[in-house]
């Protein structure tokens, strides 16, 4: 057991020294160039990237149908063995009226 404690201290030293070494070496100077290569590479590669994702997404919504599905009343889904402990009992907490349907069907639809 003593055997196994020398050993983690020793691992433990070399971890800590291993890390002084590495700030050392940023402090030194050596870790400007990694900044600077980071800080280009965002501005260049990873922020274009989010806009042309954001303008993907936005192209293929414009296309998409905004329809309900038809409601088909299935006896296995939306049991409500007990209410609901905010509002009227009957939805869920993040209950969105366009597609969530209630027990009876989607609201304002007769």
């Amino acid at each position: 057991m003593a055997a196994f404690g020398r050993f983690s201290q020793v691992l433990l030293r070399s971890s800590l020294t291993q890390t002084r070494r590495q700030l050392s070496a940023v402090a030194a100077g050596h870790g400007e160039q990694s900044g600077k290569t980071w800080k280009i590479l965002t501005f260049v590669v990873a922020l274009p990237g989010v806009g042309v994702c954001m303008l993907n997404t936005f192209l293929k919504e414009q296309h998409h149908s905004h329809e309900q599905p038809e409601f088909v009343p299935y006896t296995h889904l939306r049991i409500r063995s007990k209410r609901f402990p905010w509002g009227d009992g009957n939805k869920s907490l993040f209950h969105n009226p366009h597609v969530n349907a209630l027990p009876d069907g989607y609201e304002g639809h007769e």
